[in-house]
């Protein structure tokens, strides 16, 4: 038993660069699925990079400027936040995809308005329009992308917020 030692993982000093490594890989993972796998994305898909991105600029200036705890805990409660609207907008997206609900998103229904212009439809050939937001294309053990991304926000979501509080608290010592 005596070999068994406790991980410990220096929460000041890990967790910004943690969250950006989350997030960027996150994102990695995306564009990888697009551009080499072929899983095309349609408009939600795209607005659920967002908070990565963003969780990876807040992360990755937290852990590079010489901020004190207040400022670094403010920084990962504000990633903490952004995960979990991120959380909220894939759970929409799992709604879309089992029609629980309709979406009003500009271009998640994937179809031409019948009232086109020869100008409008020239514009589309040079865009066409993203698949469908409600079309899943692509599941593991019956699951979606939306479904996965909506755990994995969750779990960074509580993973950020807990590191927030510690360095909350030990900013007040």
């Amino acid at each position: 038993m005596d070999r068994l030692k406790t991980v410990r993982i220096d929460i000041d000093r890990w967790a910004a660069p943690l969250v950006a490594v989350a997030s960027l890989a996150s994102l990695a993972a995306a564009f990888i699925g697009e551009h080499w796998l072929g899983i095309e994305p349609c408009v939600l898909c795209l607005y659920q990079r967002v908070p990565y991105a963003a969780t990876a600029v807040i992360a990755v200036l937290a852990a590079a400027l010489p901020l004190g705890r207040p400022v670094r805990a403010l920084c990962l409660g504000v990633c903490a936040a952004i995960f979990l609207a991120g959380a909220g907008l894939a759970f929409y997206h799992v709604g879309v995809e089992a029609h629980w609900w309709t979406t009003a998103i500009p271009g998640c229904a994937g179809e031409l308005p019948d009232d086109l212009t020869v100008a409008e439809l020239q514009a589309l050939l040079q865009d066409p329009p993203r698949r469908p937001c409600d079309e899943v294309t692509w599941r593991l053990f019956g699951l979606t992308l939306a479904a996965y991304n909506t755990m994995l926000s969750l779990v960074l979501a509580v993973a950020t917020a807990a590191a927030a509080a510690h360095l909350a608290k030990g900013a007040n010592r």
